[in-house]
């Protein structure tokens, strides 16, 4: 890091499948994700060089895609079985997509720049751009900047977490059984992290306020990750995967008043927007029987 219901019928732009008997695979994604990701990373623990430098950095990388890793051999078996997909996956239009992933992305971003200002004044230190700077240069400029933010954390990760295992709890679950479910297996899974030298959570480290807070932060994220699944798919959970991680990028996010401010701020945000969608999903065949 760096936390449904489908949306009204009203838009025409989300389809669900028919629904599936079996869990679709769930065991299969655990196993695999876990697995790889594992795998990878316990050997970059065991050579014991930075993530940042060659070759601890290519097992660094390749253990954050263990989620798409698991999303592949789940539809690779679903494919060779003929399965219909879950019936909680979402499929969105392009247009949908446009009107949803940017202020979902911006809403993403402006939980953490106003937990930011909360912790400044409940006396924690002031918002500063000076680090967000000199780590954009560190990457060469802004574009390679946004690019790496997007491929180490959303494209490696959403299409396992959100697009696969999500829709598949749904199965059985509420969409905040979901999602917590969801947080904490996907705390769990950023453990390793603690161990492998030159990541944030090794600068953290795992016994501390800052690395408490981190992993416990993770939950809070992945509600409003599956929130945003459910209203613009897997491009709107990438989007708001990106707009927290790039914003705690910029603004150097490593004093625990900040991160406890985010983690409370996106907390009652995800609950408030979980809250709206019951809402609307109670009132759906109301207005479907009046209308």
């Amino acid at each position: 890091m760096n936390p449904y219901s489908v949306a009204p019928a009203k838009e025409k732009s989300v389809t669900t499948t028919t629904p599936v008997p079996q869990k679709s695979g769930l065991v299969l994604f655990w196993a695999v994700t876990f697995t790889t990701t594992f795998a990878f990373w316990l050997v970059a623990i065991a050579l014991g060089g930075s993530a940042m430098s060659s070759p601890t950095v290519i097992l660094y990388l390749l253990g954050g895609f263990g989620p798409v890793f698991g999303a592949i051999a789940v539809r690779v078996r679903r494919a060779r079985r003929s399965q219909p997909a879950p019936t909680h996956t979402v499929r969105l239009r392009l247009t949908a997509r446009l009107l949803w992933v940017l202020p979902l992305l911006v809403l993403a971003s402006a939980t953490v720049l106003a937990a930011a200002l909360l912790a400044e004044l409940l006396g924690g230190p002031a918002i500063s751009f000076t680090a967000g700077q000199s780590l954009i240069a560190t990457a060469g400029g802004p574009v390679p900047f946004f690019v790496s933010m997007l491929v180490a954390g959303p494209l490696a990760e959403e299409p396992g977490w959100r697009g696969t295992a999500y829709p598949r709890l749904r199965a059985s679950m509420s969409s905040l059984q979901a999602g917590l479910l969801l947080g904490v297996i996907w705390a769990v899974w950023h453990l390793p992290l603690f161990f492998i030298s030159g990541t944030v959570q090794a600068a953290f480290g795992l016994v501390s306020w800052s690395g408490l807070l981190f992993t416990l932060s993770v939950i809070p994220m992945a509600l409003l990750t599956c929130y945003a699944y459910e209203r613009a798919g897997v491009a709107a959970s990438i989007a708001v995967h990106l707009g927290v991680n790039a914003t705690m990028a910029l603004l150097s996010v490593n004093s625990p008043i900040t991160q406890a401010s985010i983690l409370v701020v996106q907390f009652l945000v995800a609950i408030t927007l979980l809250a709206r969608q019951r809402e609307r999903q109670a009132a759906r065949p109301v207005d479907m029987a009046h209308g």
